[in-house]
């Protein structure tokens, strides 16, 4: 298996982007007692419950590793998509809840939006490991990315050249993170993420921020076509200008400059 510089990978992904925050790493696990060493459990640690969405915000601005299992959380819609909740049916129970808080005026409409997304069923992952990419501490199952849409279009050029197909993205304006969490990893394709209600309440996600999220697989692969997609064209990040072109003004200046003889 080929060897893998987390940290370098990180730092070069930074470096051609201009990331303000750092690339993370998730790991979904099959058991509880696993977390790395240093790990942050937000029940134990911090004494309290929190939103996943808050913890992806607490590894990629703070560097911390934060550790998840049922007892950490508190957002009910995510505990019944990420399979931490025991409910019989996480289809309607979810959808039940959209029109109970007003998502949705109907049952069907809600179950079907519910039936959608993608999710885990019951303990088939009951820990999730979130850290900064650079840590190394995983081999990654998702690997999420956080930039404005300049950003997200520069890197989304490197996943297209690096797998050869457009990517998909599925906006529903709540629960996204199952869509930039579970849905690489389910689909092993990479997704485009709206954050949602809860990332901008809880987890003071940015109005101009997207999400970028691809499987694990697909990280070298991208870093490689990162270093040559559109360098025939100069395509980097900030997007230069195009300045080589004479400039038009309103009548009046040229009147202007007849008169004086300007050109």
């Amino acid at each position: 298996m080929e060897s893998i510089d987390y940290a370098q990978i990180s730092d070069a992904v930074r470096d051609a982007a201009r990331l303000k925050t750092l690339p993370l790493s998730i790991k979904f696990m099959k058991t509880r007692e696993n977390f790395p060493e240093k790990t942050r459990r937000p029940a134990t640690d911090l004494g309290k419950r929190v939103t996943i969405c808050q913890a992806v915000s607490m590894a990629r601005l703070y560097g911390w590793t934060i550790g998840l299992t049922k007892e950490d959380l508190i957002c009910v819609p995510a505990m019944i998509a990420f399979g931490f909740s025991g409910a019989e049916d996480s289809r309607s129970t979810l959808g039940e809840l959209f029109c109970e808080v007003g998502f949705h005026p109907e049952a069907g409409a809600a179950a079907d939006e519910a039936g959608s997304l993608c999710k885990f069923d019951n303990d088939e992952y009951p820990a999730i490991l979130i850290a900064p990419l650079s840590k190394g501490l995983v081999e990654p199952d998702t690997v999420a990315f956080y930039g404005n849409p300049a950003q997200i279009m520069r890197l989304s050029q490197a996943v297209v050249h690096a797998c050869g197909q457009r990517i998909a993205g599925s906006f529903g304006g709540k629960v996204e993170c199952t869509e930039y969490l579970v849905a690489p990893f389910k689909t092993a394709a990479p997704r485009i993420a709206i954050p949602g209600l809860g990332d901008r309440i809880f987890s003071m996600t940015q109005d101009d921020e997207l999400v970028l999220s691809i499987p694990g697989r697909l990280l070298l692969p991208m870093v490689r076509s990162l270093n040559v997609v559109g360098k025939k064209v100069g395509l980097r990040y900030p997007v230069p200008s195009y300045l080589n072109y004479q400039p038009e003004f309103p009548p009046i200046y040229k009147e202007t400059a007849e008169k004086l003889k300007l050109f």
